[in-house]
C-alpha cells in the first residue's frame, strides 16, 4: 500500500475509533440525563451534533493526513501531528467525562486543556501548511460553543 494511502488509513481509523467511543458514551445518556438537564436557550437541537461533529472528524483527518504527508525532516511536523493527538483524545474523553460521568464539571475540566491543544494545534499546523490548519478551525469554533454551552448547563444544574 503506497505511503499516503497507509496514513489515510491511520488517521481514518483514529478519527473513527474516537468518533465511536464518544457515541458509546453520548447515546446511552442521552435519554434520560441529558434530556433531564437544564439547559440555556442557545442548547442546538439534538440531531445538529451528528452531521456538525462527522464534518469536524472529516475536517480534522483531512488536515492531519495533509501534514503526514510533509517530508518527515520538516521540521515541527512531529509536534504538530502530536498537539493534534492530543486535541484528538481529550475530545474522545470529554464524551466521557460528560455524559458517561454525568457530569458537566468534569466536562470542563477537560473542554479547557481540549481547546488550547486545538488552538496550538492550529498554530503548529499554520507553520507547515495553512490549508491544514483551515481545517482544525471550524473545531476550535465549535469547542469554543461547547465549551460555553457545557459552563451554563453546569451552571444551571449545580
Amino acid at each position: 500500500m503506497p505511503i499516503r494511502l497507509t496514513q489515510a488509513v491511520i488517521i481514518a481509523v483514529l478519527v473513527f475509533a474516537v468518533a465511536a467511543l464518544g457515541q458509546a458514551a453520548t447515546f446511552p445518556n442521552l435519554a434520560p440525563w441529558y434530556a433531564s438537564l437544564h439547559k440555556p436557550p442557545f442548547n442546538p437541537p439534538n440531531w445538529l451534533f451528528g452531521p456538525v461533529w462527522s464534518t469536524l472528524y472529516v475536517l480534522m483527518a483531512y488536515g492531519a493526513w495533509r501534514i503526514s504527508g510533509l517530508p518527515r525532516e520538516t521540521p515541527g511536523v512531529r509536534l504538530a501531528l502530536a498537539a493534534w493527538a492530543v486535541q484528538l483524545v481529550l475530545n474522545g474523553a470529554w464524551s466521557w467525562l460528560f455524559f458517561a460521568g454525568h457530569s458537566p464539571f468534569l466536562g470542563l475540566v477537560d473542554i479547557v486543556p481540549q481547546f488550547l491543544a486545538i488552538i496550538a494545534t492550529i498554530g503548529l499546523f499554520a507553520r507547515l501548511d495553512r490549508p491544514a490548519a483551515a481545517c482544525i478551525v471550524p473545531l476550535a469554533c465549535w469547542v469554543a460553543f461547547a465549551g460555553l454551552l457545557n459552563v451554563s448547563i453546569w451552571q444551571l444544574n449545580r
